[in-house]
């Protein structure tokens, strides 16, 4: 009996050690970002490393702050991510729920299109669609990164909803058809608010796909249409690269993805879970 307690014992330190381990090797980059946002220039790759004892400044938010144009990078961040998911969810959450309750072998195929979509390259697309909004005269407007965002976002949206209103029992859509609800009342008073879990999932999805979008915010926008992570990209030029500035706008851009991710964790981990248990 103590030694089955004695090898638990150790099976539990070594499961902890390994874990913090890992929390630790993840965390790496975090942690080095948080200090050199807060040192000078000349601290930042000192040796050896000042990890904890350095001059501590606020100099690189100032300067981002003022001489920068983060402010503009952030409202063009927030106003893409609530665009392209918003059009996600209006267009991905309908079709997912239409797919899953469709009896057609066809239509229910449809949704390994989207699948599909998923995994083509984005440059692949990128090039095509480059052209299309440079011939219809959107390039470098919002809608043109916000419909690309969306047409990747929304793919995600209805794989996903699909397989979560599989989930969702169909008697009580059925049951609320007989009390006279129509086929649009039951989808909006009885699916969707048992799938909102899955809707939380998806959105947050497609908030941080949009907010972390490089190449297509690369490519389709403007001066005044950059988004923040435009904006860290200048930290580099070909005389230097500011570290420091670097590092804290990258700060600045994560916080309101984790203050968000934070907030709907509870939600993205059960939609994330009910909505793979079919496929």
């Amino acid at each position: 009996m103590s030694s089955a307690m004695h090898t638990s014992s150790i099976e539990r330190a070594i499961r902890a050690l390994l874990i913090t381990l890992a929390v630790l090797f993840f965390m790496l980059p975090i942690f080095w970002l948080l200090t050199t946002a807060f040192k000078f220039g000349r601290d930042a790759f000192a040796i050896p490393p000042k990890w904890i004892f350095f001059d501590f400044t606020l100099k690189n938010f100032q300067d981002i702050w003022t001489s920068t144009e983060t402010p503009r990078y952030l409202l063009n961040s927030i106003i893409v991510s609530i665009g392209a998911t918003t059009l996600s969810l209006l267009l991905g959450v309908p079709a997912g729920y239409a797919i899953a309750r469709s009896k057609s072998a066809l239509i229910n195929a449809s949704s390994y299109f989207f699948l599909l979509l998923l995994m083509i390259p984005p440059i692949a697309m990128l090039i095509p669609f480059y052209l299309v909004m440079r011939n219809l005269h959107l390039l470098g407007s919002y809608a043109a990164l916000i419909t690309l965002d969306a047409i990747f976002d929304a793919a995600f949206v209805v794989w996903m909803m699909r397989s979560y209103f599989q989930d969702v029992p169909q008697e009580m859509e059925e049951a609320a058809l007989v009390d006279g609800a129509s086929p649009l009342g039951a989808f909006m008073r009885i699916a969707l608010p048992l799938s909102l879990p899955g809707i939380v999932a998806s959105a947050l999805y497609c908030i941080i796909f949009s907010w972390n979008d490089f190449l297509f915010a690369l490519m389709l926008t403007s001066p005044k249409t950059k988004t923040i992570p435009l904006g860290i990209m200048a930290s580099f030029s070909s005389v230097e690269i500011s570290w420091g500035k670097m590092a804290a706008m990258s700060l600045i851009a994560i916080i309101p993805a984790l203050i968000i991710a934070l907030f709907l964790n509870r939600y993205f981990v059960q939609g994330m879970t009910m909505g793979s248990t079919k496929g």
